[in-house]
C-alpha cells in the first residue's frame, strides 16, 4: 500500500490517521464520561484525568498533521452510485466532524487550564496555561465540552451508518477504500 493517497485510494498514512484517532476519540469519549463521576478518593480520580488530558493533546497535534496531510495530498475521486447530494452531506459532515474537533481541543483546553495551570503531556511537557485563572470560563467550557462531544459522537454514529449504507445498499467502495482497498469498482 502506498504512502500517499492517489486518485483511486486512500494510503496508509490517511488511513492510519483516521482509524487511530476513531477509536481514541471514541475512548476518550466514554472515559470522560466515566470519569466525571468520580469521587476524589477514587483511585482513578487524578489518573484518568491525565490521560484524557494528554491524549487529548497528542490528539490535537494528530489533528494538525491530519489538516496538512489531507490539503497536500489528492483526495480519491468521488464514487459513483450514489445520490449527488450524499457527496454534499458527506463534505458537510466532514466538515462538522473536524469543526467540533476542534471546539473539543480549544474548550479542554481551556477547561484543563482555567485555574491558570498548564497541562502536563505524558511527563514529557507542559502546555502552558495562556490565560490567567477563571474559575467561570472552566465551567462553561465544560459545558461546550460535553455537548460538543455528544455532538461528536452522535456525527460519528451518522458517519459510520452512512458508510455502512453505502457498502450493503448501493455496493460502493466507499467503507472498503477507508480498509485500503481501491475505490475502482
Amino acid at each position: 500500500m502506498q504512502t500517499r493517497n492517489t486518485i483511486d485510494a486512500y494510503g496508509w498514512v490517511s488511513i492510519s490517521l483516521h482509524w487511530v484517532m476513531a477509536l481514541l476519540l471514541i475512548a476518550l469519549y466514554f472515559v470522560g464520561d466515566y470519569m466525571v463521576e468520580l469521587t476524589y478518593y477514587d483511585p482513578l480520580y487524578h489518573t484518568l484525568p491525565y490521560w484524557h488530558k494528554s491524549i487529548g493533546i497528542a490528539l490535537g497535534f494528530a489533528l494538525l498533521f491530519r489538516l496538512v496531510w489531507n490539503f497536500s495530498n489528492p483526495k480519491p475521486a468521488t464514487i459513483q452510485g450514489a445520490p449527488a447530494f450524499t457527496h454534499t452531506l458527506a463534505k458537510l459532515g466532514h466538515l462538522a466532524l473536524y469543526g467540533l474537533l476542534l471546539v473539543l481541543i480549544i474548550s479542554g483546553y481551556l477547561i484543563s487550564t482555567a485555574k491558570g495551570k498548564g497541562i502536563e503531556v505524558f511527563g514529557l511537557f507542559e502546555l502552558p496555561a495562556l490565560l490567567a485563572s477563571n474559575e467561570q470560563r472552566g465551567e462553561m467550557a465544560g459545558e461546550v465540552h460535553e455537548i460538543a462531544a455528544s455532538l461528536f459522537m452522535l456525527l460519528v454514529a451518522v458517519h459510520a451508518l452512512a458508510a455502512i449504507f453505502h457498502h450493503v445498499y448501493w455496493k460502493d467502495n466507499t467503507l472498503t477504500r477507508m480498509l485500503g482497498r481501491s475505490s475502482k469498482a
